[in-house]
């Protein structure tokens, strides 16, 4: 694997188009399903996701929590699912939103992100609030061995705004009014200096539904990073609103759905995604 994580990304959004399926077997969705709500109910659910997945979208996200409820089988499922995508050729992005200090980081970062790793994935989830300066080693090592990693920016639940929009004031502020997010997203891509492509391996979690102003997130300041953003679907932004809310940067986004996919059930799930993955490629495309 010669290509970086960046390139790889930016040739399947070529490809496939923006839509990225989230893979979340919640209790519900099992039981809607006719799955138990068990770990082999989620390793089910996980595979089928994949398999409905492949050829119709680039990308998929499994949402960590929904197996790691159940102990080391859940992991065990998961790492059974996130395999089977990656070997089917699907991106995989771990939603893990790890975040911590020193050896504890570079215990989470050798988990998702070193080849051979049983929880190997292509790209990870990372918050930054105990200092965006806290992920750099993972960064490195994240663009070290060809993976990715989206670093919460901008994220669509009310309760974060207060914080992610708090103006920084201190002398390595960018211009007069810096805000957290910003000082954020200037902070990770960093880790993209020096990046084949067009594209960076490090990107930015940015939600569809808030007000990228607010948070000082211009197209100048995500320029050249992949931007993760759930929202779609089911939270309420919809496929043909993707120029209006990242303009530029459009291109440069994986835009998540996972309910509004999910909830049709595994028999029209395949029609689904192929259905909501052209959707986005007129968007981009008209």
């Amino acid at each position: 694997m010669n290509e970086s994580f960046g390139q790889r990304l930016s040739a399947a959004l070529d490809a496939h188009g923006a839509l990225c399926v989230g893979i979340d077997p919640h209790t519900a969705l099992l039981s809607a399903w006719g799955l138990d709500a068990t770990a082999d109910g989620a390793r089910d659910f996980g595979l089928r996701v994949v398999e409905a997945a492949v050829g119709r979208v680039g990308v998929v996200k499994p949402q960590v929590a929904f197996y790691e409820r159940y102990g080391s089988k859940g992991f065990a499922a998961l790492e059974d699912v996130m395999a089977a995508a990656r070997a089917a050729g699907l991106l995989v992005i771990a939603d893990a939103k790890r975040g911590d200090i020193g050896t504890t980081m570079e215990g989470y970062a050798q988990a998702w992100l070193a080849p051979g790793s049983p929880l190997e994935a292509d790209a990870v989830t990372l918050t930054p609030y105990l200092g965006a300066d806290s992920l750099r080693d993972t960064l490195s090592l994240a663009v070290r061995h060809r993976k990715g990693a989206f670093v919460l920016t901008a994220t669509s639940n009310p309760e974060a705004r207060a914080l992610q929009s708090a103006i920084v004031d201190d002398a390595l502020a960018v211009g007069d009014r810096e805000h957290v997010a910003s000082r954020v997203a200037h902070d990770v891509n960093e880790a993209n200096i020096g990046a084949p492509g067009a594209l960076g391996s490090i990107g930015v979690v940015v939600g569809a539904t808030v007000d990228r102003a607010a948070f000082g997130l211009g197209d100048v300041a995500l320029a050249g990073m992949p931007i993760l953003a759930p929202g779609f679907g089911a939270q309420g932004a919809e496929p043909g609103d993707l120029g209006r809310l990242f303009g530029y940067v459009a291109s440069a986004v994986i835009a998540n759905e996972s309910r509004s996919i999910l909830a049709v059930g595994p028999d029209r799930l395949a029609a689904r995604i192929k259905e909501r993955a052209a959707l986005y490629r007129e968007t981009l495309n008209g």
